[in-house]
């Protein structure tokens, strides 16, 4: 599933080629992804010009007058640019014609995204507005993760991944920061020191921000804005090398199932 570096990075590739151009059509060929893509979207959007690309969390949100068109990604989505008259291909089940003669493509195999609709205030829909802060803002520090976190027994992985907590904190990224704090993922939320935390924030803050800069994490589904994969994976501590050495200590790497997601962490290093 693509993770918040990777829609990040989709949100800059996309960004230069749709912000101030007009969409010209709407052509959705499939509707039904997780949500049924609104029926009238296309007569909300078409003759108007896109105003900005956001991120809030992993979604994707395009400012047009009146309101925002969101979009997730789901667990194989992708958003190309293209020519406009590109024949699709079975999964490409919405185009953006914009009057560039450029389009926004939308790709889905396993239709578990959505392209959804919102008048006026964005964070007033149902998906947004319980939404944690930021990670990579100031609202979000080692201070609210330890208040938050006060009298939780479930494990500090699983209570980094509550978007209610922070947003955008999955599964590969909460498993490098967490090794890179030194803290083991199966911890009670509530016996984390105030001390650990700020430490975890922090991590949290460098392995994101690291991320990005490299583009998001290579997985099989994810393809960047651009049509380039992102190059993060080649740098990853923990996720995806049970089994193998530390890159600390030469320990072999424990895996074990939290939440039902993959945690690859050292025994020795995260205690």
């Amino acid at each position: 599933m693509p993770e918040l570096p990777e829609v990040e990075t989709t949100r800059r590739g996309i960004e230069p080629y749709i912000v101030h151009k007009q969409v010209k059509k709407l052509v959705v060929r499939r509707s039904n992804l997780r949500w049924p893509i609104p029926e009238d979207l296309g007569q909300l959007i078409e003759g108007k010009k896109i105003t900005a690309v956001e991120r809030r969390a992993k979604y994707l949100l395009l400012r047009i007058a009146g309101g925002t068109v969101i979009i997730h990604l789901g667990m194989s989505g992708s958003l190309r640019i293209i020519k406009s008259d590109e024949p699709p291909m079975a999964h490409d089940h919405v185009d953006f014609i914009l009057g560039s003669g450029q389009a926004l493509r939308y790709t889905d195999p396993r239709r578990f995204g959505c392209v959804l609709w919102q008048f006026g205030d964005v964070a007033a829909h149902k998906l947004l507005a319980s939404l944690g802060p930021e990670p990579l803002t100031d609202a979000f520090d080692g201070e609210r993760l330890f208040r938050l976190s006060r009298k939780r027994s479930v494990p500090v992985k699983t209570f980094i991944m509550n978007n209610a907590t922070v947003v955008g904190v999955g599964n590969i990224y909460a498993n490098e920061a967490l090794f890179t704090a030194g803290i083991r993922p199966t911890l009670a939320a509530g016996k984390i020191s105030k001390v650990r935390y700020l430490t975890l924030a922090k991590e949290i803050k460098r392995v994101l921000a690291h991320a990005i800069e490299q583009g998001g994490t290579t997985l099989k589904d994810f393809v960047g804005g651009d049509g380039q994969p992102g190059y993060f994976q080649q740098q990853l501590n923990v996720y995806g090398r049970a089994g193998k050495p530390c890159v600390v200590c030469e320990a072999l790497l424990s895996e074990q199932k939290i939440a039902q997601r993959a945690t690859v962490f050292c025994r020795r290093c995260q205690r």
